[in-house]
């Protein structure tokens, strides 16, 4: 559509019928990993159609293949009908597919005009007038209030991503994907693009809406898909989910994110709770913990762990839970609350201040935070002691004692690895996570975050490092377990609570109803 050309018609056909993009056994393999594997996915005009998933479950990559950023190893994408190649970016523009990111693409020294016209032939002078006009006639046709003469910089995050919709129906998008579009939003502007998501499916524009917040999956969304391991494992179409309602249109989203296993079944506890002794005092007790400058600021958070006791952290991946790590490990600044260890407050001593009392984090980020990938296996076992004795004097390093510091770890862990001088980026994940373990449950552990731990492991690497997660609580550590694995949780963990939107929505017990109680908490009508 060129420029000033209504979005399409509510005449044309709003849902059913032949799809406009259809994909068919499309598969992208990176090095040593399979991103997408044979997905078969159909997008309708007229729909919302969510795409769900947890990080790493191949979301972006779908997204970078039908953007033209990516192409497909195996399969093919078909455009009405037809196998067309999505080359490039400026290709997915010219046969209507836009993209609009989290965060947004906007110029912000720029006016809204200006960003407008930015891409266009170079050698023609820029209509800035004409292009305002039909801005604002676009903003008002799907009911958005803009000033297109306003400073990008000015505007709020909600507004400017209402400006990148305009933008890309101005330019002739009929399939927009709006890819975490609402991560950064208030709640207020999140409602707002939900409400001009479905004006846009009303005017037989396919949405495809990418998020982690499942109240707006359901509320927002005609039809729903589920990605895990880069596989589509299930979905609920249109017919389905019209009939379903929000709770349990949201506990078949969490049955098919987390396992096969019915949410209802209450499958047997693996670790007995009562087995913790809770009689005298917790090791970590969190109190009224606030951090406001988190992308998901953190609210109240209250929990207590006892040596010995795991207490896990369910919820879908983008709900605080890594905010709350880094609070905890000193790497995520705190507005209000404390923390306590071993009675103790640390809440305001430096991250190696933590470490020294016994207060340990395995981040997440195994190589762009937990290692540097340039630097040897030895120097990576003792990246937070650097400069420190017995390994250093007088800041002079003492090659013989870093060398066999790592082949003591090396052997105790069982890392896999050429020699102590490898760096540690060539090592597989499982290797790196073994340098992870090594590095943080040597020595006084006295309470050790694990941040999803098994994440992108082989099963042999999950096997291993769930035992060590068994071994570090059955040495008197309290360990918090951290894993959007919910069989993980409820193998491992003495309680469990689920977190959602940077709260505590409750905490329960791994018994026999656990797995019942805590889709409940997911689905928003638990405890």
């Amino acid at each position: 559509m060129p420029d000033g050309q209504a979005i399409p018609s509510a005449a044309r056909p709003i849902s059913g019928g032949a799809p406009i993009v259809r994909l068919e056994g499309v598969t992208k393999r990176y090095p040593g990993v399979i991103a997408n594997d044979r997905i078969d996915m159909e997008f309708h005009a007229g729909e919302v159609h969510v795409l769900l998933g947890e990080n790493g479950a191949g979301k972006s990559t779908l997204v970078s293949m039908l953007s033209g950023l990516q192409q497909p190893d195996e399969g093919r994408i078909l455009i009405d009908g037809d196998a067309r190649p999505i080359a490039s970016p400026a290709g997915a523009l010219d046969i209507g597919i836009s993209t609009v990111f989290q965060h947004s693409m906007l110029v912000p020294s720029l006016t809204l005009v200006e960003n407008a016209v930015l891409g266009r032939a170079w050698w023609r002078r820029p209509d800035r007038e004409g292009t305002a006009a039909r801005m604002a006639a676009m903003a008002a046709r799907i009911g958005v209030s803009l000033d297109p003469m306003a400073l990008t910089g000015d505007l709020s995050l909600g507004e400017r991503q209402q400006a990148e919709i305009v933008r890309a129906l101005m330019r002739g998008a009929r399939f927009l994907i709006l890819d975490e579009a609402t991560a950064m939003l208030t709640p207020h502007d999140a409602a707002r693009l939900g409400q001009l998501m479905r004006r846009l499916a009303s005017e037989g524009v396919a949405v495809v809406f990418i998020t982690h917040k499942l109240n707006e999956a359901v509320e927002y969304g005609d039809r729903i898909s589920v990605l895990r391991l880069g596989r589509k494992v299930g979905g609920i179409a249109p017919e389905t989910l019209r009939q379903m309602d929000p709770q349990a249109a949201t506990g078949e989203v969490v049955r098919l994110m987390f396992g096969t296993h019915d949410m209802a079944s209450g499958a047997a506890a693996r670790v007995d709770p009562a087995t913790v002794d809770r009689a005298g005092d917790p090791v970590l007790e969190v109190l009224a913990l606030y951090a406001g400058a988190a992308a998901v600021p953190l609210h109240n958070i209250e929990f207590k762990v006892w040596p010995g006791e795991v207490f896990g952290i369910a919820g879908i991946d983008g709900n605080g839970q890594k905010q709350l790590a880094e609070a905890l490990a000193g790497q995520e600044p705190i507005s209000d609350g404390r923390i306590r260890l071993d009675g103790a407050f640390v809440d305001r001593l430096s991250i190696g201040a933590r470490r020294g009392k016994g207060l340990r984090y395995i981040t997440d980020d195994r190589l762009g935070e937990g290692t540097v990938g340039s630097f040897s296996v030895a120097i990576n076992l003792l990246l937070k002691e650097i400069g420190a004795a017995p390994y250093w004097v007088q800041g002079f390093e003492k090659p013989a004692e870093i060398t066999e510091n790592a082949r003591e770890k090396i052997r105790a862990f069982d890392i896999r690895t050429p020699s102590a001088e490898t760096p540690v980026g060539k090592l597989s994940g499982g290797n790196i996570q073994k340098v992870l373990l090594a590095r943080e449950l040597t020595g006084t552990a006295r309470a050790v975050i694990f941040n999803k731990p098994t994440y992108g492991l082989d099963l042999a690497n999950i096997a291993a490092t769930r035992q060590r997660i068994r071994d570090t609580a059955e040495a008197g550590a309290a360990v918090v377990l951290i894993s959007t694995e919910l069989d993980e949780l409820l193998d491992l963990s003495h309680r469990i609570a689920v977190m959602d939107r940077g709260h505590l929505a409750g905490i329960v017990a791994n018994d026999d109803a656990a797995r019942r109680k805590i889709g409940e908490l997911m689905s928003g009508v638990g405890e």
